[in-house]
């Protein structure tokens, strides 16, 4: 809070001196002459340009956001502090469950650099206060604990680059592989990645286990898991286009099959992502992937789209639309020895179908309409409708963290979930301190009125972020 504090004396004092200044210099151009020159005093002078007023001197970052000024230049650090108010109503879709609570995160990031040899260390400390329904620990809490720490052997424009060590890793939307950021916990890897930089396109290949967040020890990775993969980014494929061709590999052990038995789950993913532009002021983004596999017995087969379309209006006050169609396959049947659910992998899941998280990237069809606008400057709000069905009637509806809300195991009467209103708001107050809120309410539709007790669910937060130690 003294932090706070002293950031928005900062500004407020810096604000005030450039009012004072500027007013100042309008008086004394306004103001006559006291002693005016007579006629036949000597003969007038050439006119010269009035001076420039006074001006404000240029703003610095407060004192706590200059540690790297006294640093010596091989030396980099950041720290960043997150607030976040959240909470809910009716969860699991009963009715007066509900909870308030408070979470706490803290980072401090310091990177060292030698000549094309960087290594990076984070830490972070997260926390949750108030909460009494539910889990408590991961993705919650996780105690002070080794969230980074990576070697980079390259540059940022090096041709040939390597990350190793424990990293968060991500690719295009995120809907597949991502550092899950919004969790007050988030996601690493420890793992390798190679970059390869060229003209036509940047070719990323990784080895790599998610780290588990572990109460009371030092958190690992490993127990089974494997991921690795291949992702390419081209500006070269198609005409004002971006083409990301890729393969993932997924390996967990310790998974129950449809059969009962305990196997190992192998499985690769092929897909792909394209985003462009197209005339008339349109935007597209679409992604499509196919899962081929097994799980002891049983076999995989699954897969998922993401169809979006975006019109941006000519002035900037005015709203951006957006129209998009999300697609996850289920299980027709959980006794066939065929896994038709779709595995949404890694994903940054949240608000990609739904800002109250209660729907992932499985066994869904999503339907959203929206638009953003920013009224005012550095403002930008959003606001969405999403339509939901089950792919499958006797699979689950699945939350954003991919694990099962609801299912009727004999088969749900009618695949109507629900549908959801969201909006969000967010305003940078300065490079140091950002502010974010929203609010999210899902209309329970027939097939949660016959899984749950259906009542419907809503979600209201409010967070801080604040950055220290660097400028921004």
């Amino acid at each position: 809070m003294r932090c706070f504090t002293s950031v928005i004396t900062h500004v407020s004092r810096a604000a005030c001196l450039g009012a004072i200044l500027l007013a100042s210099a309008g008086r004394a151009a306004a103001q006559p002459a006291a002693n005016p020159a007579p006629e036949t005093a000597a003969p007038p002078q050439v006119a010269t340009p009035l001076a420039t007023p006074p001006q404000a001197p240029p703003t610095r970052p407060p004192f706590p956001n200059r540690a790297n000024e006294v640093m010596p230049d091989w030396l980099r650090v950041r720290g960043e502090f997150r607030e976040r108010a959240e909470g809910f109503s009716n969860s699991g879709f009963v009715d007066e469950r509900d909870d308030a609570y408070f979470l706490s995160r803290i980072r401090l990031t310091a990177t060292a650099t030698a000549s094309a040899i960087a290594a990076t260390v984070q830490v972070q400390d997260a926390r949750v206060g108030g909460k009494s329904v539910g889990p408590t620990g991961a993705p919650f809490r996780s105690a002070f604990d080794l969230r980074q720490a990576f070697v980079d052997a390259g540059s940022a424009k090096s041709r040939v680059a390597l990350r190793a060590g424990r990293q968060e890793m991500a690719f295009g939307d995120q809907r597949l592989v991502g550092h899950a950021g919004w969790l007050n916990a988030a996601r690493a890897f420890d793992g390798a990645r190679v970059t390869i930089r060229s003209a036509p396109a940047q070719i990323d290949v990784f080895a790599a286990s998610v780290v588990r967040t572990l109460a009371g020890e030092f958190d690992k990775s490993g127990n089974g898991n494997r991921f690795a993969g291949t992702h390419v980014s081209s500006t070269r494929l198609l005409p004002h286009a971006t083409a990301e061709p890729y393969v993932f590999y997924r390996r967990d052990g310790n998974l129950r099959a449809e059969s009962g038995a305990i196997g190992s789950l192998e499985q690769i993913t092929t897909g792909g992502r394209l985003a462009g532009k197209l005339p008339g002021r349109l935007d597209y983004n679409l992604e499509m992937d196919l899962q081929r596999g097994s799980l002891g017995q049983d076999s995989v087969r699954a897969w998922a789209g993401h169809w979006q379309l975006r019109h941006t209006l000519s002035a900037a006050s005015v709203p951006r639309l957006t129209a998009e169609y999300n697609f996850a396959s289920g299980d027709a049947d959980p006794l066939d020895g065929v896994r038709g659910t779709f595995d949404q992998l890694y994903p940054t899941a949240h608000d990609k179908y739904g800002l109250a998280d209660q729907v992932g990237w499985r066994n869904i069809h999503d339907v959203r309409v929206g638009f953003d606008v920013t009224p005012f400057k550095a403002t930008p709000i959003a606001v969405n409708y999403h339509s939901y069905w089950l792919a499958e009637k006797r699979d689950a509806l699945y939350a954003a963290s991919g694990a099962a809300l609801a299912r009727v195991m004999t088969g749900a009467t009618s695949a109507r979930v629900g549908h959801e209103i969201d909006v969000q708001i967010s305003r940078p107050l300065f490079p140091q301190l950002a502010l974010t809120a929203g609010y999210a309410h899902l209309f329970a539709g027939p097939f949660l009125k016959q899984a749950t007790p259906g009542a419907s669910y809503s979600g209201p937060f409010a967070m801080v972020t604040y950055v220290f130690l660097a400028e921004k």
